[in-house]
This record gives C-alpha cells, sequence and structure tokens, in this order.
C-alpha cells in the first residue's frame, strides 16, 4: 500500500468480512470539520448484542438484551469522551485511562504505556485508541497495541502522530480479516478520503461493512471555527 495515497474507505473495507473495530480521523475536504467515525463489528452472539447511545459530548455502548451478556468486560465501555480542548476515541475502557492521564496533566503516550492489548486469547485483539487536539491547528495522534507474539507474552506499543490535512484522514483497525485466530492490523494507520458531507462518510463506511457482522457506527463532525458539532449514529439492534 503506497503511504502517500489516498484510499477510497469504501472501496478498502468492501469485501472484508471482518476488519473489526475502526477508527477514523482527519478533515473534511474543505477544511472546515474535523471528522471522527467509529465503528464496531462482531462474530459472537456476546459481541452482536451492542449499541451505541449518546450521553451528552460522550458515546456510549450499552447491551440491546441486557438478558444475553455473557462477560461484560470488552463489550461494554465509552468509545467516545470529551476533555479540554481533546477529543478521545477508542475500542475499550482505555478510553477513561486515557481521560483520567489528561485530566492529570500527562500525555495520551504516558496513559497508554500503562495499557496492553485485550486478553482474550487466542486472538489477543489490538487495542486502537485515538485522540484530537483543537488549536490554532487540528492535530491528532493513534496508537495500537498488540500482542509481539503468539502466546501474548509481550505487548508491542505503536503511536501516529498526525497535523490535519484537508481531505485526509487516517483509517485504524484491529483485525485484517477473519480467521483463527484473527490476524491483527500492520502497518500504518491507512490514509482515505473524507469528503465534506457527512451522510456521504457514514454511508460510505457503514454500507461496504460486512452485513452479517456490522454492529454499530457513529461519525462526528466538528465545525472547527465555532465548535459545533454534527452527529450520526446507526445502531443493527433497534
Amino acid at each position: 500500500m503506497n503511504v502517500y495515497q489516498t484510499y477510497d474507505i469504501g472501496e478498502l473495507i468492501n469485501g472484508n468480512p471482518y476488519v473489526g473495530r475502526g477508527i477514523v480521523i482527519g478533515k473534511t475536504e474543505d477544511g472546515t470539520k474535523a471528522a471522527v467515525a467509529y465503528f464496531i463489528m462482531g462474530r459472537s452472539e456476546n459481541s452482536r448484542n451492542r449499541v451505541f447511545i449518546e450521553n451528552g459530548d460522550e458515546v456510549i455502548i450499552h447491551p440491546f438484551d441486557a438478558s444475553k451478556v455473557e462477560d461484560p468486560s470488552l463489550i461494554i465501555y465509552s468509545p467516545i469522551r470529551k476533555i479540554e480542548n481533546k477529543l478521545i476515541v477508542t475500542n475499550g475502557d482505555q478510553t477513561d485511562t486515557i481521560y483520567d492521564f489528561i485530566a492529570d496533566g500527562k500525555s495520551f503516550e504516558d496513559a497508554l504505556e500503562t495499557r496492553q492489548f485485550e486478553p482474550d486469547k487466542p486472538n489477543w485483539t489490538p487495542r486502537i485508541s485515538g485522540m484530537l487536539t483543537f488549536g490554532d491547528k487540528l492535530t491528532y495522534k493513534m496508537s495500537i497495541l498488540k500482542s509481539a507474539d503468539i502466546e501474548g507474552s509481550e505487548c508491542s506499543r505503536y503511536t501516529f502522530s498526525y497535523n490535519s490535512l484537508n481531505g485526509i484522514g487516517h483509517f485504524i483497525h484491529t483485525y485484517v480479516t477473519d480467521g483463527n485466530p484473527i490476524p491483527t492490523f500492520m502497518g500504518e494507520p491507512e490514509r482515505v478520503a473524507v469528503p465534506n458531507d457527512i451522510d456521504e462518510f457514514l454511508n460510505k463506511i457503514w454500507n461496504n461493512l460486512n452485513e452479517q457482522n456490522k454492529i454499530s457506527i457513529y461519525v462526528r463532525y466538528i465545525d472547527l471555527a465555532t465548535g459545533e458539532s454534527e452527529n450520526r449514529m446507526i445502531n443493527k439492534n433497534k
């Protein structure tokens, strides 16, 4: 994959049965808005039994049917939280770790040094995280914490830092595709196009995710001049 080429995210995920959970962060083509997208997929009944719920600036994942919850530890969390001039988005409860570290005057990297991949042997699902910082210019960071070996004996930590570019986003996801064990994401976050229209972006992702395995998606556009946000959410479970 050419790191300087910008890809259509729909084309990247179309036909792939399982990219897992995914984060996209970037800026719209006209340069006026920050863009954030987060989606989840699932193969098991426990994983599929989820919905996104908005709570002010935050997004929370709740069980769709509480009576069917087998293990809430890895499926129930807040993927999006806001603190100061920062917006955090992750695929697990490391959202809260990052939030607490920022509140204590520490960094995104400091927070993730205390965490590692999920303890779901043999997949060792990576923890993926992102954080936008709003100021004179929009910057953002993305991270993946993944197992260094098949035994899950050590954690490798990768952080990517970006100055935003008009029309460009970066896409990181937990898995390459389906498998047993599931192969984890490799390399740098993928460079994808971010359109001006939030519904176009939402549909480009949602409509190309595997129909059987997709669960929920949330997209937020934030006006860089006013701070006002526009949100879209789809839950397969209704």
